[in-house]
């Protein structure tokens, strides 16, 4: 039995447990994180952190395909733009000034955004996801 089997929220607690384990080496400092951890748990300030946790294991698990489908599509997109970086190290081995200039020209149209289109965004997700966070805390969606 391990000592997080004790205690409410064990899901997170574990988690953040393992992550100790896998950053830090020194026992001693191993030691103090996690009981400062634990002492956070105790404390509520898991609490904020467990909704979060549910709301994006609900829509996760959600019969809605748009619900269950937006956040992975999202993530998508940022690793291809990610893996991206593989062709254009290669590009740039060939020839720095083509991968320059491809650099610069998807920067360019990165910029051509107009900036009320990006504060807009910025503004629906905010509000997405205070409407969502505020669904699961009052139990109103599943």
């Amino acid at each position: 039995m391990d000592i997080t089997d004790l205690i409410p929220g064990k899901a997170l607690l574990q988690a953040g447990m393992s992550i100790i384990d896998k950053l830090i080496p020194d026992p001693e400092a191993k030691a103090k994180a996690k009981l400062d951890l634990m002492k956070m748990q105790q404390e509520g300030q898991f609490k904020e952190a467990e909704i979060q946790m549910s709301a994006i294991l609900a829509e996760a698990n959600s019969a809605d395909k748009w619900t269950s489908r937006a956040r992975p599509s999202f993530l998508y997109v940022v690793y291809i733009l990610m893996l991206a970086g593989i062709p254009m190290g290669i590009l740039f081995a060939i020839s720095p000034e083509t991968a320059a200039n491809v650099t610069e020209g998807f920067g360019e149209w990165l910029k051509a955004i107009p900036s009320e289109i990006t504060d807009l965004f910025k503004w629906v997700m905010l509000g997405y996801i205070g409407g969502r966070s505020y669904e699961k805390v009052k139990g109103v969606a599943k």
